[in-house]
């Protein structure tokens, strides 16, 4: 699969330090189908989970956004 970023993703991953290769691997490990998703993950490193919401239409994987979810997580 094909990962692309958006230039809003780029900008939020540069201004949280976030790097390509921990949004890449997340990606990588989810079964993604068709459609928008909103993946929550806690990562090691960083004091908030990451939040990444995703597009996914044929072989592309469009990242629409990424950013430390600082609000308190729904379980």
């Amino acid at each position: 699969m094909e990962i692309k970023f958006s230039r809003h993703a780029k900008r939020r991953r540069r201004l949280y330090n976030i790097p390509e290769e921990v949004i890449i691997e997340i990606l990588e490990r989810q079964e993604l189908v068709e459609g928008e998703h909103e993946i929550v993950e806690d990562i090691e490193g960083f004091k908030y989970p990451i939040k990444i919401v995703v597009s996914v239409k044929g072989n592309r994987i469009t990242v629409i956004t990424n950013y430390p979810l600082k609000k308190r997580r729904k379980k």
